[in-house]
This record gives structure tokens, sequence and C-alpha cells, in this order.
């Protein structure tokens, strides 16, 4: 009897086992993701910001429905390697030959045409140039340019086009490379094209409007979320958008808060904005304001994407996802917030400020593809100053650069090179070399003699190395960069400056804790003239001070390769023409990289002036009637640069216990306060 029941109760729980099986097949089948079918994909989204929406989609869950691989429906499989020949480009490196308009010139092709112009690539003779540039028209007539002569089936060729794309394509663009605003990620050729972006029509050429994040959110005020509407309009939401769905488009009335173009930009921590077409201006708008850019499954190529990591700047989501989105933008640690917003800044103004910024960012970009293993490092392209002011043709590696010893971990080297220009000058300047040959941390004297007459032959003997290098007759001579330069760090002087060991050596200590910096001696100031409508400078000594003069100034050998290369030739040619303005032109150099003021350190009461104060009509300090080339030579130079670069400081760095009533044996500096 009990053999039946322990029996009955086996049979009864195999039967409950089976029916339970039977049951959870079909959920099984259904829980279990089966592969997807070809031609079919479901387009999860590409996360750009795993670290950020991990909890949603982590990597290997989605191998199976990963990204499709680009299509290269234009040219093939036309690539780098195989469409484009880089022998042309060993000689001179890259240099560009823009081909004339076939009709009139529009003011978008104008600035196209300034830029390039304006740049250190471009070259007037075909023959010789590595990239030939063919613009595309921006007329909506359908009509194309003709295919010009040497079009070789497009090889070594980019048509290049800031605004889409007006004129269906009448000839195949064959080994073409394509630079265009906002192609779709479809069409677009990664490592062979350029994704530009969409700019707007009044863009400025060069300079254009700093980035308008003022103070990092969140604080009272500051919404959450700002929503991108149609028309270029933005939508602050604050944390419900419930009414607004996902394409960005809000049916109600919104009274206030809604903005509209040509007014204030989003002030807001993110910019939601959706993955259609017509919204890509909404992104460079929302990197102006420092706004993050939520980019909703985006269905273009983000703009210069090859070089540019957006991960520091944007978020890139899954439309489908909204409440998980929103969950992580109130989730987001407030340092990760910070990071976003000031890379947002740093692109802005790097690569997108201006139409100059964008042509010379796309020309750097080909730059690098054929220089290959010597071309910019990430990390030049994504921290600042950017790839456009750190010229590989310098140096691979960015410790040599006097911008990345924070990131990098490293110190400038202790010695320094002593550039003494001699311009009129009759006798060698025996009292200067021997005060800066005895500074301990010196390692040569270099004199660059200008001087019509002969140098003479007898210099004074010094423990370290003496160099005299033949000038050519010009003052922006002192800035080339000379191969007999050994050390980082240059002391620029002119013959007739007056200094003590020891301001040369408390000097070079200064610098070596701020090598991007120039470190001076004599201030000058500028300032805003309102009777003139323009800028002025001036030697009035005052609190305030935005430059430091030439004469007697260290900075990092560095600048000397910007200033030779990447300035425009017209603005060293007025350096030259006016020589009070070449002080006036290192400083906007230098501050235009840095974004920073220089520093001033003692200088004795005692010494000789280093040179006449600025000639600027009306102006504080005038002394005699200035020449019309120095005149005006600031409003030149701030025209060039697009904006005035230069920045304001109070700051001077003295040494411990100078002047302080202590004994002077307890002093290291001892000269400085020379009676």
């Amino acid at each position: 009897m009990q053999s039946w029941r322990r029996k009955s109760l086996w049979l009864a729980l195999l039967a409950s086992w089976l029916l339970v099986l039977l049951g959870l097949f079909p959920l099984l089948r259904l829980a279990v993701p089966t592969s997807p079918r070809a031609g079919a994909p479901q387009g999860w989204p590409r996360w750009l910001d795993a670290e950020l929406l991990q909890s949603f989609a982590k990597p290997g869950e989605l191998l199976e429905d990963g990204p499709r691989p680009p299509q290269a429906l234009r040219g093939g499989s036309c690539n780098w390697g195989a469409c484009f020949d880089t022998s042309k480009c060993r000689g001179g490196g890259l240099k560009v030959f823009v081909y004339p308009a076939a009709g009139p010139v529009s003011e978008t092709r104008r600035k196209i045409l300034a830029s390039v112009e304006g740049s250190r690539y471009h070259t007037l003779s075909a023959a010789e140039a590595c990239l030939l540039l063919l613009l595309s028209p921006d007329t909506s007539t359908g009509e194309c340019d003709p295919v010009p002569p040497q079009w070789d089936g497009g090889r070594n060729h980019l048509v290049l086009s800031l605004h889409p794309a007006p004129c269906p394509r009448t000839f195949q663009l064959g080994q073409a490379m394509v630079a265009e605003a906002s192609p779709t990620v479809d069409t677009f050729r990664p490592g062979f094209d350029v994704a530009l972006p969409l700019l707007p029509e009044a863009h400025p050429l060069r300079g254009g409007v700093p980035g308008q994040l003022r103070q990092h959110s969140p604080r009272p005020g500051v919404a959450l979320l700002a929503l991108a509407e149609d028309g270029g309009r933005w939508h602050v939401a604050g944390t419900d958008f419930s009414a607004c769905p996902w394409d960005g488009r809000c049916e109600q009335d919104r009274g206030p808060k809604q903005t509209h173009p040509g007014a204030t930009l989003p002030n807001a921590t993110f910019c939601l904005i959706p993955g259609r077409g017509p919204d890509v201006l909404h992104f460079l708008q929302a990197l102006q304001a420092g706004c993050i850019p939520v980019l909703l499954s985006p269905r273009w190529e983000l703009p210069f994407s090859e070089v540019i990591d957006w991960t520091k700047a944007a978020i890139v989501a899954d439309e489908r996802l909204p409440l998980q989105v929103l969950t992580a933008l109130q989730e987001m640690p407030l340092t990760r917030v910070l990071a976003l917003r000031q890379q947002t800044q740093f692109l802005w103004d790097a690569y997108f400020s201006s139409v100059e910024k964008v042509i010379h960012t796309t020309l750097e970009i080909i730059q690098d593809r054929i220089f290959g293993p010597s071309a910019h490092p990430s990390l030049l392209w994504n921290s600042p100053p950017g790839a456009i002011l750190a010229l590989p043709t310098f140096s691979p590696s960015p410790s040599d650069f006097p911008f990345y010893h924070l990131q990098q971990g490293s110190r400038p080297l202790g010695r320094f090179s002593a550039l003494i220009w001699a311009g009129a000058l009759g006798q060698p300047p025996l009292k200067l070399i021997q005060a800066v040959a005895g500074s301990e941390h010196c390692a040569q004297i270099l004199v660059l003699w200008s001087s019509e007459k002969p140098p003479p032959t007898g210099w004074p003997k010094t423990a370290v190395p003496l160099t005299v290098i033949d000038g050519h007759r010009k003052v922006s001579d002192r800035f080339f960069p000379y191969s007999a330069i050994s050390t980082d760090a240059i002391l620029s002087l002119d013959a007739h400056s007056s200094l003590s060991t020891s301001e040369v050596d408390f000097a070079f200590v200064v610098w070596q804790s701020f090598p991007e910096r120039m470190v001076g001696f004599l201030t000058w100031s500028h300032f805003w003239d309102e009777a003139r409508g323009g800028w002025g400078y001036t030697a009035k000594r005052t609190n305030e001070f935005s430059m430091v003069l030439t004469s007697a100034a260290f900075y990092h050998r560095y600048y000397h390769t910007l200033f030779t290369h990447a300035l425009p030739k017209a603005l060293r040619t007025l350096a030259d023409e006016a020589p009070t303005c070449v002080d006036v032109l290192m400083n906007f150099l230098v501050a235009s990289v840095t974004k920073l003021p220089p520093i001033k350190v003692p200088y004795g009461m005692w010494h000789q002036e280093a040179r006449p104060p600025p000639l600027e009509p009306g102006g504080p300090g005038l002394r005699q009637e200035p020449q019309p080339a120095a005149q005006n030579c600031i409003n030149q130079m701030a025209a060039g640069f697009g904006h005035m670069p230069l920045v304001s400081s109070r700051l001077r760095l003295d040494p411990v216990l100078f002047k302080d009533p202590v004994s002077v044996l307890r002093k290291k500096y001892r000269s400085l306060e020379k009676p």
C-alpha cells in the first residue's frame, strides 16, 4: 500500500514538472533574443557614453545587434589609402589650390576663399598643390559647376560645402573627398570624408562670438532641460517635458519661456536635440551656450568626428528611452556636468566659432592623414588650445608644447637661452651679456645682429656659449624659430635693455611655474578709446596691465614657430613697418592661445627704460608725434584676429622677503633692492 502511494506521488510530481516545462518553453523562446534578420537591423543606439548609461545598455549585451558597418555609397570602396596620392604632399606638406568660381561669388564663398588664402596651406599653383579644393555652389538653382580640367577622376580633390549641397551631383565624385555640413551616417565615409557643422549664413569670418557660459550650473534660475523646436527655437522645460514628444514639437503655447531665432541662447544645463536633419543647427547653438547637447538617435555624422571625442562634450541617447535618459541626466554628478560644459566652450572656441576655424580644422584633419604616425594625438585635439594651434611640424609629443605640462605631469627644463636683438648698435651690449651669463640657469647667449654695421670681432668671454646670428634687418627676425636655440625657455632682450642677474634668475623661476605665459618686467595696457571709437595702448604705469615688452621677457620657444608659420603675413609685415607694433603682436598671439594675461615681475627703477612708450594719438604717455602705421596697429591687429584677445591683470609676483625689513643675508635675490 505504501509502495503504491509512493509511486502515485512520484507520478504526480513528474506530471507537474512536465506541465511546467511545457508552459515555460514558449516564454523562454520570447525571452531569448533572436539574431536580427539580414537587411532589417533594429538600430540600437551606439552608446557614446557607456559610463553614463551603463544601466540601460552595456556593450556586451548588444553584440548581436550592434551598429551597422558604414556604407560607402559614394565612390564605392574608396578610402584614404586607395583614393589619395600622398606622394604629392611629401615635399612641402599640404598645399591647397582653390578653383576659381565660375559665376558670381556669394558671401559664403568669399569667407571660404579668405579662410583658405589666409592659411599656411594656400598656394596659387595647381601644379604644386597637394589638394585641389572645389567649392559647392550656394544657390538652389540645381546647377553645379562644371568639372574642372584637372579633375582626374576626383583624385586628390576635396568638394566642400558649408551647407547641404543644393544642387544634384551632375558628375561622378569618383575618388574625390567630400566635406559637407551634417552628412547622413549612411553616406558618410569615415576616414575619408569630413563632416562639417551646419553654420548659419551670418557666421563670422574670423574671431567669432565667445562662448556664453559665465557660471556653471546647477544654480538658481537655470533649468535642467531646453528642448529644441522648429525654426531654431528653444523651449525651457525644466524637469517636466511630458507635454512635448521626443521629436521636439510642443503643441500648446509656451508663453514667455519660448525663445525665437536671434534671441538669447538657451539658459539650461542640457539641450535636448532630436535626431532629424533640420535640427542640426541647434547643435552649434547648444555648444555656444555651454548647454550640454543630448542627441536623440542622431541620423547625421557629428562634425569633425574623426578627431573630436564627443563623449567629453555631448551625450548620445536613444529616443525610445525617454524616462531612463531623464533619470540619468538628473542623477549625473556635478563634476561630470562641469567637465562637459567646459568642454563645450573649448570646442566652440577652438573649432566652430568662425568660418576660418572650420576651414582650418578641415585642412588640419587632412594634413594629419598625410603625416600619419606623426599627426596630432587625441590629447592635442581635445585639450586647449586645440590642434590648430599645436603645429605638428614643431613636435608630435604633447610634452614639448607649453600647454600640456600639467596633464603630462612634467616641467620645462631648468635652463634658458638668451636671445639679444641688436638693431642700430655700434658696440656689443657688454654689461647685459655679463649680467645674463652670470645666471645659474643660462645655457647659451645668442646675439641676433640686425644692424647695417658689421658685427664687432671681439666679444666678451662668458661661462656659457655665445653665438652671433646674422639677421635680415627686420624686427620680426627676433621671433624666427632659429635652430640654434637649444632650450624651451627664451629670454628675449634688446641690446639696450638693462637687467641684473638676480632679476633674470627670479623671472626664470616664475616662468617655470607658468610656461605657457609671458613673464616680463616692463608692461603696457590696452584700453578702449570712446572718442576715437577704437583701441589704444599706453605705457603709463598703472595697477593694471595686459602686455609685457619683449625687450625683456621670458616665453616658450614654441611661440617663435607660431609667430612665423601661423600668423598671417600681413600682420608680420605690419610689425616690421611699425617697430612698436611687434610687442603688441607677440602679446596678441600668446593671449589668443592661452586666454590668459602675462605675468609681471619686479624691475628696478634705476634701469634705463627698455623702449620708448607706445605711440597712440591722444592717449596717455604720448611723447612724440606717432607715425600713421604705429597709430592704428592695435586696431589692425584686432581686426586681423577677429577680436581683442588681450586679457588685463593686476598680478605681480615678487620673491619672498622682497623689501621686507629683515637681514639681507636671509634674502635670496638681494640685488633686487639695489638703491
